[in-house]
């Protein structure tokens, strides 16, 4: 058993959604493949654009941001379909339904539960189009709606997921099916409620829907597809000296995630690390590359790991009694973070203010600013970067920073960080 994962950036366009087809034709050995999709190119962007309009009561706007995607998706299945160009409309035009009845209606939960139930539908719409392609090139599979399969608990947009119920959905559910088909597509980063109402494991959690099917499944490997050659030492969308780095080790990859390296979502090596699986990082371009192997093997790494963070906000909780920040005061703020669902990016702890570090998601990072007023002091610096190096070297510390000014700095043996203005 095979795990594949395809991001959006590999189903973006009609090309590349007929590559990743042919990946699905060739791979070796005839092994059965669980295929998880992400949503087509830039859609949760636009996604996410309609639940904003529609939770600020804005309901035509969200309509017709709403009414842009559905467009987009139905030209790409007459661009690609024929015969099964009906089929797949019909299936689209269910999915365009279940959001429309949603915009209709006025919002009267929090917004976390109506972003999961609009943004879900971008892997559904994805999944759909790759499903009816494969089956009109002559590729066997079967669709599936991950929502029946992936239990989870009601923390929107941060979902957690129930192993045991979601591993009986997936003996008695995904298993069966590949006696008929040797390729089973369905959807990344969302799953369901016991009241069937969509959730998200959060943005990129596509990946991490990758894990779990893997662990599963005890599959022999998990492979995501990108459009790099293989994880890279650095973005080379941001830095030209960005090299591929073949062998990684868990411990790796899991430290590159954890200071914000794009390439992996953070949640995604534990499943497989519980249960040795290695992980497979491919380009969808060049399927021949060799990519990047990732494995319980521990590697040195000689290169420098660069990892820049644009939007970041500084936030500076100083106490208001003048008082030392203590252990109550802190254990009080990371409740707060913990019901935001916001977590540090880094943290600096004086005798009386807390530091923090945050991605600059306006609502949420408002909101901790907002809610800690009632314990804190507060002050929020917007509009800076976070630069992480691994493996760090004097020259590239100098080369990365200079005219930059330095507001914080972090330093382990292995790892140095700098908030920059």
């Amino acid at each position: 058993m095979l795990v594949y994962k395809f991001g959006g950036a590999s189903v973006s366009t009609i090309v590349n959604i007929k590559n990743a087809g042919e990946i699905l034709r060739t791979q070796p050995n005839n092994h059965p493949v669980l295929t998880v999709v992400s949503a087509i190119g830039k859609t949760t962007n636009a996604l996410e654009n309609v639940a904003h309009a529609y939770y600020s009561q804005d309901i035509q706007q969200a309509l017709d941001y709403f009414e842009i995607i559905k467009q987009q998706h139905l030209n790409i299945a007459k661009d690609l379909l024929t015969n099964e160009l009906i089929n797949c409309q019909n299936q689209l035009l269910d999915f365009f339904t279940e959001v429309e009845w949603l915009l209709h209606d006025k919002p009267v939960r929090h917004f976390d539960y109506y972003y999961d139930q609009i943004v879900c539908i971008g892997e559904l719409l994805s999944t759909s189009i790759f499903s009816h392609y494969l089956t009109e090139a002559g590729i066997e599979n079967t669709w599936v709606d991950v929502r029946d399969i992936l239990r989870t608990n009601d923390n929107f947009r941060e979902a957690v997921l129930d192993w045991d119920y979601s591993a009986q959905q997936v003996e008695q559910q995904i298993l069966p099916l590949f006696q008929d088909s040797k390729i089973v597509v369905t959807q990344g980063f969302i799953g369901s409620t016991t009241d069937n109402e969509s959730t998200t494991f959060g943005r990129e959690g596509s990946d991490y829907t990758g894990a779990i099917f893997a662990n599963l499944l005890n599959a022999e490997s998990l492979t995501i597809w990108k459009d790099v050659p293989s994880v890279m030492n650095a973005d080379p969308k941001q830095f030209d000296f960005a090299t591929p780095l073949p062998v990684l080790s868990y411990d790796e990859v899991i430290e590159m995630a954890f200071y914000g390296a794009q390439i992996i979502h953070p949640k995604t090596i534990k499943p497989i690390h519980d249960k040795e699986i290695p992980l497979l990082v491919k380009c969808f371009l060049d399927p021949a590359l060799p990519g990047t192997v990732i494995s319980k093997i521990k590697t040195k790494i000689d290169t420098p790991v660069v990892i820049l963070k644009e939007n970041q906000a500084l936030i500076k909780f100083q106490s208001k009694t003048y008082d030392f920040v203590g252990e109550q005061a802190v254990s009080e703020l990371y409740l707060l973070m913990k019901k935001l669902f916001i977590k540090p990016n880094m943290t600096q702890i004086g005798a009386i203010n807390f530091t923090g570090v945050y991605d600059h998601i306006s609502d949420k990072v408002q909101q901790l600013a907002l809610e800690a007023e009632n314990l804190f002091d507060v002050q929020i610096t917007q509009g800076l970067q976070m630069l992480t190096i691994r493996h760090y070297q004097p020259q590239i510390i100098d080369t990365l920073t200079s005219g930059k000014q330095i507001l914080l700095t972090q330093k382990t043996n292995e790892t140095i960080q700098f908030l920059m203005q």
